[in-house]
């Protein structure tokens, strides 16, 4: 398959992208190719976003909390008392079917890897990339064993990823060092939100996942990103829907108008920077990485402008390993014949879409357990194409 006309950000000429067994083989002016092709007209291509931090089963709650927290661990002690049966009506939904919703949330917005804190998935067949090649530790205070863990032998070769220093009190602070203190076999820490955390102790990580909608929702606080950059990574997360609205963009629109990452930083945040900490062959629109690909409309807007314009209704297409997991509607006569999958049709604000998959079924099945689950797509749409 070949994508024409599309422009990538950074570089504004407009180029053709073929794409052959899952990867990207050539990104040119123009290529003479006798394979599907697929024209866009005012369109952006880049590559799919990497979301470094989500819980998938945890988006099918609502926000929970109601004042400005210290930290993270007063959060979690109040939402337990204040929200109980609110908590109890969705974890009584099967996980795997929470796990389903989380993979949609972020395949809606572009999202084609993302990495999941917590238990394996039960998931055997995700449409996107779910990166779990790591060790997961929640945290210094909310996990009991975490020393022990940490210093596993047999998993030294792993990364650890933590929620640390999620805060603004002196505990937030002094739970890095303890963490730093603790990591007897100087694994590489990857870092979650890390509001409490200094220049000093940035240097003991080898990446810190920024997510600060959720740290505004909770702390009207987030890092301090513009001086941690010169010491760590800084890779970009949502965090789940406890935490954090439901759409990435919005997320990201929040971290530009801070202004502590510049425009290039931010977008290679979701992109470059995690392919390469996660190790994936992804990251880029570039011959030889696999192709995840998203396209969007550019709405007049030069390159990085448009990147952050978009909204999940400006999707286009949505390629996961060469295959399509979503297009808009206005793409519908020239795919045809060359679809094999399976498609449900959603409603996205102003356009609908196809995403691969029965996403209607997977909706009324969670509302046989929960019939107030609420979607970001409307329920009842129509019926699958």
């Amino acid at each position: 398959m070949v994508l024409n006309n599309v422009t990538i950000p950074e570089n504004d000429a407009a180029v053709s992208i073929s794409i052959s067994e899952g990867k990207i083989t050539q990104v040119a002016p123009s290529i003479a190719d006798d394979r599907e092709q697929l024209t866009f007209v005012d369109a952006i291509a880049f590559p799919g976003l990497i979301n470094s931090h989500d819980h998938l089963d945890f988006n099918l709650f609502p926000q929970f909390g109601n004042k400005i927290y210290d930290s993270y661990t007063e959060w979690g002690k109040h939402i337990h008392k204040a929200y109980a049966d609110e908590i109890a009506s969705v974890l009584k939904i099967p996980i795997t079917l929470r796990e389903h919703w989380g993979v949609y949330k972020n395949l809606l917005c572009g999202v084609t890897t993302v990495v999941n804190h917590g238990e394996k998935t039960t998931i055997t067949d995700p449409l996107i990339t779910i990166f779990e090649n790591c060790q997961n530790i929640h945290s210094v205070q909310f996990e009991k064993n975490w020393k022990k863990r940490l210093n596993h032998p047999l998993k030294i070769s792993q990364p650890v990823v933590i929620h640390t220093g999620e805060g603004t009190n002196a505990e937030a602070h002094t739970e890095i060092d303890e963490l730093i203190k603790w990591n007897l076999f100087k694994r590489k820490l990857i870092g979650i939100h890390g509001v409490a955390m200094d220049a000093q102790q940035a240097k003991h990580f080898k990446a810190l996942v920024w997510c600060p909608e959720s740290n505004y929702f909770l702390l009207n606080k987030t890092a301090t990103i513009d001086q941690l950059k010169t010491k760590t990574r800084i890779l970009f997360g949502t965090d789940s829907t406890l935490t954090g609205y439901w759409d990435i963009w919005y997320h990201i629109r929040l971290a530009r108008k801070t202004k502590m990452l510049t425009d290039h930083e931010l977008y290679h945040s979701l992109t470059s920077l995690p392919a390469q900490t996660w190790k994936l062959n992804t990251g880029s629109i570039t011959a030889g990485l696999d192709a995840d690909i998203v396209i969007a409309k550019a709405n007049r807007k030069p390159g990085l402008q448009a990147f952050y314009n978009v909204t999940p209704d400006d999707i286009l297409l949505v390629m996961h390993k060469g295959e399509i997991l979503l297009f808009d509607e206005s793409l519908y006569h020239q795919l045809t014949g060359m679809l094999t999958q399976n498609y449900s049709k959603v409603f996205t604000g102003t356009h609908f879409k196809y995403v691969q998959g029965n996403i209607h079924e997977l909706i009324a099945e969670i509302k046989r357990y929960k019939p107030d689950a609420d979607f970001p797509v409307p329920y009842p749409v129509q019926p699958a194409a």
